[in-house]
């Protein structure tokens, strides 16, 4: 029993020791666990709680060091920690790189990427070093006040402090954390309760007291760690419903302080890309490797599709495989656009369960990017997985980014979950309606009455939504043609162009761009939400060029979800004239046809002859009036037409003659726009120089063609009175390269305003007059009558001041 004694002694003694630093491990640790709720898997919890061990274990290990070297000891420890916990974290997330990138990289974004990270949160190097530093700092913090002070509930607040921005991170996030909290209030008091002292040892003065005295002072210690305590509990029973009532029932959300990763101006409309692709349909801009269920798809050109899977064959019409590359809701009538909200995601990303009775196929890609550009990052419908990539996920539209930008050479890959909904329940499907799907049921003002008329009349005799949207794809397949050289723009006057423009004159024709885009608002017009895809169509092996990118539409449907479909029409399949199967009801009634004649005189009595002699005064003044005001009249449009016309050849003169070089080039190139403007082709800001000349050469061929087949004599031009002559060389084929030599010329002058020679600004000046004098021949002799006095030109230079092209206007 004596020999026993000695042993207790001592077990008590270290237990008494270690209760303060047990509890400092404890409450650390419990920030971790509250932190751990939002993230996906239990690595970081276990992250935290080796830092809260590894912390409080090296303060107690350097008791007997001196104070001012505690701190270099355990912040070198606290970097050994770290830097193993970010290559364990970087292992778990499949991330490429070496572990000084991984490292520098997670320190500059590390807290914004907290922020702004999707829940469940992934736990990657960016969103595990705050935490795992945090930790490990108040750990030292709490334990060198606590143990070398002696003052236990000082040492409290750094752990206090980190469960406090725990909670706060987490925001509303997760449940209410009150089991942890009482759990966190448990350790605290007993860290308090327990004695930091320590007993005297044999041979010490203290040990010489008598028992008595011993007790008191243990008691003492008692009862104030036991007043603390209950002061404690009973700061916290009073002040914690007052303060309770003065907060908000719902936490704060820290993440809507803090902008998520956005796209590039690039990448928020990747529909006008369409067309810039199709001009160069062998770029290379991405290599795929694709397993759907397990079993590699054939390579592009293998095995023919199976029937009903070509083009137009109706919804989700498809051949091989479809990545998708972004998704547009957004429609104001100019431009369709992104608008998702993307947010920081790790290896696994969150799917949504999938509708019923759909038939679910797992695709396996493996993609190297070439030469697509942007951070727009491609994958089939819809990414559960990716490695290889730090990435940023949209769950609405099932969309992924590179925060960093696409590099030539990214290797990643991608497993996706692939759905197509069962064809009898999609033949009876509803589409939802309400505000939760207005922002793809909007259709912004302006709408012309053709296409509005146009929806109206396909969806007269298809009650059901699936045959409201057949209707319009059929539509758009039958009577459209797909032209690689059509330009951009998908606009109310660019849709009302393509769907009703003249045949032959640029009009019924586009890229995917405008089939998706108009299908679309004619869907919405017709009840149906909508919205427009831009991807790529590729086989299971190989490259993905330009010339593969293409845009469809899709309809939500309740139960069913998104469902893709084709308008385009089938190849080789000549389409059919709008007019057979639309005749819009003109917006005044025709005029009533005259009455026949009777063949029997009038019975109504003549009006009785004037007398002859000298008109009265009445009539007199009238006449007077009559003709002093048509003589006015005349006088005033006159003097109108001929200031219009000065001020016309005043504005020719100033841009073809005055200024230095650069400018008349540019003046030069304003007078081509000018003419194709009052030619009826307007051309859009956001075509090329070279896009531009290209629309010039083919109005002017169009114009020739018309006045050919009309027999016009004002076929004869300014260049000698052939049908061709308003550029050397005489006909279309000299008449082209002289405007894409202007071209190359506003090119150059763009780039380089000062380099600019007189002999160049003299060209320009000579392509651009023969131009303009050619293509007003062309036109009708009316026409060519208002060609010099009409004013639009005056108020397109009194909007675009003149002045040096600082790039290649477009």
């Amino acid at each position: 029993m004596g020999r026993g004694t000695p042993v207790v002694t001592r077990t008590v003694r270290l237990l008494r020791a270690a209760a303060v630093p047990l509890a400092l491990i404890a409450l650390t640790a419990l920030a971790g666990v509250v932190l751990g709720r939002v993230y996906a898997g239990d690595l970081l919890t276990r992250l935290v709680i080796g830092a809260a061990v590894g912390s409080v274990l090296v303060s107690v290990a350097a008791r007997r060091l001196p104070s001012w070297l505690v701190a270099p000891v355990s912040v070198a420890a606290m970097a050994g920690w770290t830097l193993w916990s970010l290559r364990l974290a970087a292992n778990h997330a499949e991330l490429p790189g070496g572990l000084l990138e991984i490292t520098g990289d997670a320190a500059r974004n590390g807290i914004p990427r907290l922020l702004t990270a999707m829940i469940p949160v992934q736990p990657t190097p960016d969103t595990v070093l705050v935490p795992v530093v945090a930790a490990w700092l108040a750990g030292l913090a709490g334990a060198e006040v606590a143990l070398r002070t002696g003052r236990v509930l000082l040492g409290y607040l750094p752990a206090a402090g980190l469960y406090v921005a725990a909670l706060y991170v987490v925001g509303p996030n997760a449940a209410p954390a009150v089991g942890v909290t009482v759990a966190f209030v448990a350790v605290a008091a007993v860290g308090l309760a327990a004695p930091t002292g320590t007993t005297p040892s044999a041979g010490d003065p203290a040990a010489d007291l008598a028992p008595r005295v011993r007790a008191a002072v243990r008691l003492r210690l008692a009862a104030s760690a036991a007043l603390g305590v209950a002061l404690v509990v009973g700061l916290v029973a009073l002040l914690g419903p007052v303060v309770a009532g003065q907060v908000d029932g719902r936490p704060v959300d820290p993440r809507r302080y803090v902008e998520p990763p956005q796209v590039q101006s690039l990448d928020e409309n990747p529909l006008i890309r369409i067309s810039g692709w199709a001009l160069h349909p062998e770029q290379k801009l991405l290599d795929v490797s694709t397993e759907r269920s397990g079993a590699p798809l054939p390579p592009p050109g293998g095995a023919p599709p199976e029937p009903g899977t070509e083009p137009g064959a109706g919804p989700g019409a498809q051949t091989g495989v479809r990545i998708r590359l972004a998704v547009l809701s957004d429609y104001d009538g100019v431009t369709w656009r992104v608008g998702a909200t993307y947010r920081n995601a790790g290896r696994i990303l969150p799917v949504a369960a999938p509708a019923r009775d759909s038939t679910v196929e797992t695709v396996r890609q493996q993609i190297t990017v070439a030469e697509l550009s942007g951070r727009l990052l491609p994958a089939v419908a819809t990414p559960r997985e990716v490695s290889g990539a730090r990435v940023a996920y949209d769950p609405a539209s099932g969309t992924l980014i590179r925060p960093e930008g696409l590099t030539p050479g990214l290797r990643y890959a991608v497993t996706s979950v692939e759905e197509h909904p069962d064809p009898n329940l999609l033949a009876s499907a509803n589409v939802p309606a309400g505000e939760e799907v207005a922002r793809v049921l909007r259709v912004a003002d302006g709408v012309p009455d053709p296409m509005r008329r146009l929806a109206t009349q396909l969806a007269e005799d298809n009650g059901a939504p699936l045959a409201r949207a057949l209707a319009i794809e059929q539509f758009l397949a039958e009577h459209y043609r797909v032209v690689a050289d059509a330009p951009s723009g998908h606009a109310y006057p660019n849709l009302g162009f393509f769907l009703f423009g003249p045949r032959g004159g640029g009009g019924q024709e586009g890229t995917s761009e405008q089939f998706a885009a108009a299908f679309a608002v004619l869907g919405r017009l017709s009840g149906l939400p909508t919205r427009v895809v831009v991807g790529f169509r590729a086989g299971g092996q190989g490259p993905v060029l330009a010339g593969d990118a293409f845009a469809w539409p899709e309809v939500l449907f309740d139960g069913l979800g998104w469902v893709p479909f084709d308008p385009l029409p089938r190849p080789n399949e000549e389409p059919r004239p709008v007019e057979e199967d639309f005749r819009p009801t003109p917006e005044d009634p025709p005029p009533s046809e005259a009455p026949a004649p009777t063949v029997e005189p009038s019975a109504s009595p003549e009006p009785a002859a004037a007398p002859d002699g000298p008109p009265s005064a009445e009539g007199l003044s009238t006449m007077v009036v009559v003709g002093g005001g048509s003589g006015g009249l005349l006088l005033v449009v006159g003097a109108l037409l001929l200031t219009l016309l000065a001020l016309r050849r005043s504005l020719t003169r100033t841009r073809l003659e005055r200024g230095d070089p650069g400018q008349r080039v540019a003046g030069a190139w304003r007078e081509v726009t000018d003419a194709l403007r009052l030619a009826g082709r307007p051309v859009g800001d956001d075509l090329a120089a070279t896009e531009v000349a290209a629309q010039a050469r083919q109005a002017l061929a169009e114009a020739r063609a018309g006045t050919t087949r009309g027999g016009a004599s004002g076929s004869a031009t300014a260049g000698g009175g052939t049908p061709g002559g308003g550029v050397p060389g005489g006909g279309v084929p000299g008449a082209e390269p002289a405007v894409d030599e202007l071209a190359t010329l506003l090119n150059q002058v763009g780039f380089a305003p000062e380099a600019a020679a007189a002999d160049q600004a003299a060209r320009a000046a000579e392509v651009a007059t023969a131009y303009i004098t050619d293509l007003r021949s062309a036109r009708p002799w009316w026409r060519r009558l208002l060609w010099s006095v009409h004013p639009s030109p005056l108020r397109q230079a009194r909007r675009s001041p003149h002045s040096h092209p600082r790039r290649p206007p477009r």
